[in-house]
């Protein structure tokens, strides 16, 4: 199986996931829970676990924190980590409060988010060996030192021809004015936007997810896709000729939702690294999420190379 180069550039800290929780308690009461489940989280570690289920190559680049938190990711990742560096912080942690129809509440430390930075990047990831490859760039709102030189990590894209695809997280304080607009400068650079519905509509202002990833595009470069994550109703994508594709999600018993954008992200990219049709891409995205959200332990599902077989029928 023949593909493009991929990396995951952004936020892996560490995930608590307890619940379902139902009612909110109240202060200074005590909730029992029948789940829990400690693992690796993060946009970028969420999409690489999803690519090391799918069997494809990649590479990412992150930091943790100087604590066993920090240790514990690192050594998840074997030797992909042996080049994060390392900061005098504690590790972000993020506990996810599961409910009972699949939503989520999140309470996340700042931790070693951010201090992540560009001349680490620099240090991590060889763009010669990445050109002509994909980039997934997120955890935007996180990462701040990385936010900050968003303009110079896209010229050094640019100029070593790798595509960057950009899922930049909900922002901490909401969609306001300055980060929308903040968000439509980096989309201007990306070659692919990775949003959900609601951020593509609150992006946008306009309710329609398929108009709204049509005004998306039109604030991209020509060739640009953009896809639409649409959580049980699938996902659509406009593809780099204004094309509109859209797949389904299959109905499944939820047990929680938490990354299943990430998951989407990884399987999406993965086949689209794999030439494979933006249809049968989004078929990827979405079937892989559709089995992370519904099983626990959480797993991903078939290789890419079936999806890939399948896809030449």
């Amino acid at each position: 199986m023949t593909m493009r180069p991929l990396a995951a550039i952004g936020n892996v800290n560490v995930d608590l996931i307890l619940g379902p929780a139902e009612p909110w308690p109240k202060p200074g009461t005590e909730v029992i829970v029948d789940h829990d489940e400690l693992r690796v989280g993060g946009c970028a570690g969420n999409n690489a676990l999803a690519w090391d289920s799918l069997g494809v190559d990649y590479v990412i680049a992150a930091n943790v924190g100087n604590d066993q938190f920090g240790t514990w990711l690192k050594e998840a990742f074997g030797k992909r980590s042996h080049d994060w560096p390392v900061e005098a912080v504690g590790t972000t942690l993020s506990v996810g409060i599961t409910h009972p129809d699949g939503e989520r509440t999140f309470f996340t430390t700042r931790g070693h988010l951010p201090l992540f930075s560009l001349p680490q990047v620099h240090s991590m990831l060889d763009g010669n060996r990445l050109r002509g490859g994909y980039a997934l760039l997120s955890g935007s709102f996180l990462t701040d030192a990385l936010t900050h030189a968003y303009d110079a990590l896209f010229d050094w894209a640019d100029a070593h021809d790798i595509a960057v695809g950009l899922d930049t997280g909900w922002p901490l304080e909401g969609w306001t004015e300055t980060n929308r607009l903040k968000t439509l400068g980096w989309l201007k650079r990306c070659h692919c936007a990775l949003f959900n519905e609601v951020e593509t509509t609150t992006l946008t202002g306009l309710p329609d997810p398929a108009e709204a990833a049509l005004s998306l595009k039109g604030e991209m470069p020509a060739d640009a896709i953009v896809v639409v994550k649409r959580g049980p109703n699938g996902a659509l994508a406009i593809d780099r000729d204004g094309g509109i594709f859209s797949v389904p999600a299959p109905q499944v018993q939820v047990v929680d939702t938490i990354g299943a954008g990430d998951v989407f992200n990884a399987g999406f990219l993965a086949a689209l690294a794999a030439d494979m049709p933006l249809e049968a891409c989004l078929k990827t995205g979405v079937t892989i999420a559709s089995e992370a959200i519904s099983t626990l332990p959480r797993r991903y599902g078939k290789p890419l190379s079936a999806f890939l077989e399948e896809s030449r029928r």
